[in-house]
């Protein structure tokens, strides 16, 4: 039962110190937040959901691009905050569920003013 919790405790403390290291970056003004972090069981690797607000693709790709290019850096940073046995690899991907629920909002908040016409 203490493993679990404890991987529940590692993802929080990597996605905090992820957070601070990241809100120190310059983004050009786009809003980058990281969602999750999913560690894998034997620390070597983990998967960072982040989201980014205010983009087109283009953007995207460049915030992914520097994100790949600091990675190092950011590794050895968390690897100075956080003492585990292994600094696991980071794999940033693009959580785009919060875009997709306020397309979903907008749509129908559309359909409901489009209703209110009809009556």
């Amino acid at each position: 039962m203490g493993a679990p919790n404890r991987m529940v405790r590692v993802n929080e403390v990597i996605k905090r110190e992820l957070a601070e290291l990241l809100e120190r970056e310059t983004w050009d003004g786009l809003l980058v937040s990281v969602l999750d972090v999913s560690t894998a069981p034997d620390l070597r690797n983990a998967i960072v959901l982040i989201s980014i607000f205010g983009i087109n693709a283009d953007a995207r790709r460049k915030v992914l691009n520097h994100l790949h290019k600091i990675r190092p850096a950011l590794q050895k940073k968390i690897a100075t905050k956080v003492i585990l046995k292994y600094t696991p690899v980071l794999e940033f991907r693009v959580d785009d569920r919060i875009e997709a629920a306020d397309r979903v909002i907008s749509l129908l908040e559309g359909k409901n003013n489009d209703d209110d016409g009809q009556e």
